[in-house]
């Protein structure tokens, strides 16, 4: 049932275009203006700011697109899913689905990044690491909060609210990981940072698995 929940969300997604090329758009627009600004002075960005922009763009694109994950569902549509589908496959196959539609937006941030400002990232498989298991954090909390958010009339403002301290602990993790991803640390050194990344993530899924049932019933 997960991989059926998994795919009809890959086929809406194909089928509703405006959505996430709103959100491509958003991204594009964000890096280009990164771009134009450091343009004007070369050489003007160091890595601590290229970090800083990075994140930026990557933790507004990702909310921007996963808070749709149950906002955008209309209500005859969740008591439909509710009639077929228990509510732990329902929050697994968004989490999922939000996976990859995260990784593949921090991809692309990547990609943009590198064209049009600067790729200091010395150890790419490091940072690579760590946006997946960014993607996975973002999608695990977000798609929780926007289910929370749902049951509200000012969804998108509860939304924004609810999510930036939850996912501050994550975004601090990431963060260290890609300092030592720039100066090219041995990877041993971040060690302790993808551990505590991969207990965060456990811990919003499990959280996410558990609370979801209460939340959904309401």
């Amino acid at each position: 049932m997960i991989l059926k929940l998994v795919y009809k969300e890959f086929v809406l997604e194909l089928r509703r275009k405006a959505v996430i090329s709103g959100i491509s758009l958003y991204l594009v627009c964000i890096i280009f203006i990164c771009y134009l600004t450091f343009s004007l002075r070369q050489n003007s960005i160091n890595e601590a700011t290229w970090s800083a922009l990075f994140w930026l763009s990557i933790l507004f694109a990702n909310v921007n697109a996963i808070a749709k994950s149950f906002i955008g569902e209309k209500k005859g549509m969740l008591i439909y899913y509710y009639s077929i589908a228990s509510p732990q496959a329902i929050i697994l196959s968004k989490i999922i689905y939000n996976v990859v539609l995260s990784g593949l937006l921090s991809l692309m941030g990547y990609l943009l990044f590198s064209i049009f400002i600067d790729d200091p990232v010395q150890d790419k498989w490091l940072f690579l690491l760590v946006l997946l298991l960014s993607s996975c954090g973002f999608s695990a909390c977000l798609s929780l909060i926007s289910a929370i958010a749902s049951k509200t009339s000012n969804s998108n403002i509860l939304m924004a609210v609810l999510s930036f301290p939850v996912i501050i602990s994550l975004l601090l993790m990431a963060i260290k990981i890609t300092k030592n991803a720039l100066d090219g640390l041995a990877r041993s050194e971040s060690n302790d940072e993808l551990i505590n990344l991969l207990a965060i993530n456990s811990i919003m899924v499990a959280l996410a698995y558990l609370l979801f049932p209460y939340i959904w019933r309401s």
